[in-house]
């Protein structure tokens, strides 16, 4: 059951709020994502605040002109957990589960924003992930995503850029274990491969949104998967009975070159979402998988980090750059003639052998 407070950087498990305990690789995270119609410009902005490490880090990233400019802070928290501010970067809670803002001060490398997500939906809580290695709790966390609209400004190198209703994206906050900071310095016995596969597709429709995950294992058997479709506005929540999701990949690479989601709800009508992805934005940039700015890092009392790359031309056979959400063209079917037109975003991670797509190691890519 969410609350407003589960809104706030203050849990201590995977539970919601009502619960408490302690964990090293315990977080507290805000995400957020928006784009603009055609998709030309999108950001996306975090927040995490790791308790038992006593640091707080974040990042705010936009896209423009094909160049995706990434903003990384980190400071020591000294254990006061509701100051979500690192450095230039802070997140606000404007109206629990309605409304939060997100400035970035004015900073010697250019990106500066004031920006206001407000809710389009209600609030979403996704099925708890818990996975294990072994006897080894590698993810416990518990997530509410929620779709929404912005309203405010983000200024890129002197362009400043007007950012409207028409701007669309997703938030959504999570909290519990997962890896952070250092990595363990002992691996479970026996050391085997890494897997790992993650897709994760919020959409925004005119008069709904759809969500949709799935971790699977190396198989193809999920092992936490889910879909909902809401109206916009206050409206209820539809769970999908069912869902399931193919994806085509580009010729050397982890990234679909298109896809599409099948949902099934309980009175036995069937969806489809054809998803045509048009380009990546890497997820490195604010920290997911990043050989220096990984979450929960220490980098000192406060520092702040800048690069940026040309989307186009980023290398993805690199693993830092495996992680992305796709900014994708999304056509929605369904029964009595339903048919909708929108966008949102495909996240993938493939790690390790994933045998429906023919992945047998590490790495390795599609033909």
């Amino acid at each position: 059951m969410l609350t407003k407070a589960d809104d706030y950087p203050v849990h201590q498990t995977a539970d919601p709020i009502a619960y408490s305990g302690t964990d090293r690789n315990f977080y507290d995270r805000y995400f957020f994502n928006g784009y603009s119609p055609d998709g030309s410009v999108f950001f996306a902005a975090a927040l995490g605040v790791y308790p038992a490490l006593n640091v707080m880090d974040g990042a705010f990233c936009v896209v423009v002109d094909g160049v995706q400019h990434n903003l990384r802070v980190s400071r020591v928290m000294h254990m006061e957990r509701m100051e979500t501010r690192v450095g230039p970067l802070h997140v606000e809670v404007v109206e629990p589960l309605q409304s939060l803002r997100v400035r970035v001060e004015s900073n010697e490398h250019g990106i500066s924003a004031d920006i206001i997500f407000r809710a389009r939906s209600v609030a979403i809580e996704e099925p708890r992930f818990t996975y294990r290695s072994g006897p080894r709790t590698i993810m416990d966390y518990t997530r509410l995503t929620q779709n929404g609209s912005y309203d405010g400004w983000i200024e890129v190198k002197g362009r400043r850029i007007d950012v409207d209703s028409r701007f669309l994206g997703t938030r959504d906050r999570s909290w519990g274990v997962r890896p952070v900071g250092a990595p363990d310095s002992q691996a479970v016995a026996p050391v085997g491969i890494s897997q790992f596969y993650w897709l994760w597709a919020p959409m925004n429709f005119d008069d709904r949104i759809t969500l949709y995950h799935n971790n699977a294992d190396v198989d193809g058997k999920p092992w936490n998967t889910h879909a909902v479709m809401a109206p916009t506005g206050a409206g209820g929540v539809e769970h999908m009975a069912a869902c399931s999701s193919e994806v085509v990949y580009k010729s050397g690479t982890r990234h679909a070159r298109q896809a599409s989601i099948s949902l099934s709800d309980e009175r036995g009508g069937a969806c489809r979402i054809e998803l045509a992805p048009k380009w990546n934005f890497y997820m490195s940039g604010l920290g997911y998988t990043h050989p220096e700015w990984g979450h929960g890092r220490l980098h000192g009392e406060l520092r702040v980090g800048y690069d940026a790359y040309e989307t186009a031309k980023v290398n993805t056979r690199e693993f830092h750059f495996l992680h992305v959400q796709a900014f994708c063209h999304a056509v929605l079917t369904g029964p009595d003639g339903l048919k909708r037109e929108g966008r949102g975003v495909l996240e993938q991670l493939v790690i390790g052998p994933y045998k429906p797509a023919g992945f047998s190691s590490m790495t390795d890519v599609a033909k």
